[in-house]
């Protein structure tokens, strides 16, 4: 209620002085892990060292344990090359058809391999599989050849992007995730780079492939099957990447998605791959037993009727530009409102530009938001005539 008088003042004041439209708003949506203590009330102990379960959507942290204590990540490293792969790609900076041509580094590459050799030319596609699926430092260190023109260079692309991501407890030292003095990370901040790569949806069309063959240019196929059990036994998994050396044990950030909830995993020192994968297992079970996902507003549906006179005989209507889907805790439906906010400095609107956005709000939480675009045009005249009578105020709404 404070927000919205604050709100109202401060847009009447505005159109009283400067006679232009209002819309100010303190509320951006947070790409950060929400930093409130976890309730952990999820009626098991996780036997790894470290664990932590999110909400993504949200960033909201469900249960934690020893999630700021440094550990070695393994091969759950690959998130980080992972996501600077598909940042060039969804960029435009290269293809998945690109040729990889592959160097006698990638070829010595030990561990997880693809078995690549020296010369070889693989596409970024295939190389990209190669890491998902099979962990291969082979296909990291390809890749990260490729980007960056040596793996040197591309970790401190890696180490940058950490630190713009808020990963403080995070150093990488190599692409691969091979044991290195000096390379740590930590459960919240690998959560932090695995919902950075969820961002990237194409990933996940990889990182759920248990099995494939890559046969095209080699007397040999190379046979991928996924060091991630859990897409093929645990139901809604499609991501994202284990790890294990004898420093760090059995390490994993895992993510599922059920009726529209998704949920994120992350495990750190676990004793067995068994013990790792049930125990991520159950707190992403707690998860979707304690949360729901709701269609707020559908694509393209009239949102808000935007009046451009005093009767509002003179109108248009602000429209979604997409699906707005929020994930919120059950039980707390009746706390859900929406409100649209509608740029103050457009002069001219046509049909189909951007006009502001609608927002949903959990409680005082914003938990999602849409753009809106106008289903007509405006001329500059509706608006230099009808100043004080347009949007004076924020709509808000229940849900």
């Amino acid at each position: 209620m404070r927000r919205r008088k604050c709100i109202l003042s401060f847009a009447l004041a505005i159109i009283l002085a400067a006679q232009i439209l209002i819309i100010p708003s303190s509320f951006a949506m947070d790409d950060q892990i929400k930093t409130q203590p976890a309730d952990n009330a999820i009626g098991f102990e996780p036997q790894a060292k470290s664990a932590l379960l999110i909400e993504p959507n949200s960033g909201k942290v469900i249960f934690e344990k020893n999630p700021d204590e440094k550990f070695a990540p393994a091969s759950v490293t690959k998130i980080m090359t992972m996501l600077l792969a598909m940042e060039a790609i969804d960029s435009g900076r290269i293809t998945l058809q690109d040729k990889i041509v592959c160097s006698e580094k990638v070829k010595s590459m030990g561990g997880s391999s693809m078995i690549l050799d020296t010369g070889e030319v693989r596409t970024v596609e295939e190389i990209l599989k190669g890491i998902a699926i099979a962990s291969g430092n082979d296909a990291a260190v390809a890749m990260a050849e490729f980007l960056e023109g040596s793996e040197e260079a591309f970790v401190v692309k890696m180490n940058e992007k950490a630190a713009e991501l808020g990963m403080t407890n995070t150093h990488f030292e190599n692409c691969t995730g091979l044991s290195a003095e000096g390379h740590m990370s930590t459960a919240r901040d690998i959560a932090a780079m695995s919902m950075a790569l969820l961002k990237h949806p194409t990933i996940l069309n990889y990182s759920s492939i248990y099995m494939e063959t890559i046969s095209e240019g080699r007397k040999t196929p190379i046979e991928l099957v996924n060091h991630n059990k859990l897409v093929r036994f645990y139901k809604g998994c499609d991501g994202l990447k284990t790890g294990f050396t004898q420093e760090a044990m059995y390490c994993i950030s895992a993510t599922a998605v059920r009726d529209g909830v998704r949920m994120l995993g992350v495990i750190m020192g676990a004793p067995t791959f068994k013990q790792r994968n049930a125990d991520v297992s159950k707190m992403m079970d707690f998860g979707f037993a304690k949360y729901q996902s709701k269609t707020i507003v559908e694509k393209d549906a009239d949102v808000e009727q935007i009046p451009l006179d005093k009767k509002g005989e003179s109108y248009y209507i602000a429209k979604a530009c997409d699906d707005l889907k929020v994930t919120f805790e059950k039980g707390t439906e009746n706390q859900i409102t929406k409100q649209v906010i509608i740029n103050p400095d457009l002069k001219k609107i046509n049909a189909g530009d951007i006009v502001g956005k609608c927002e949903v709000y959990n409680g005082e939480e914003l938990v999602g938001q849409v753009d809106l675009y106008s289903d007509r045009e405006v001329k500059q005249s509706q608006f230099l005539n009808n100043l004080k009578n347009i949007f004076s105020k924020v709509f808000d709404h229940s849900i």
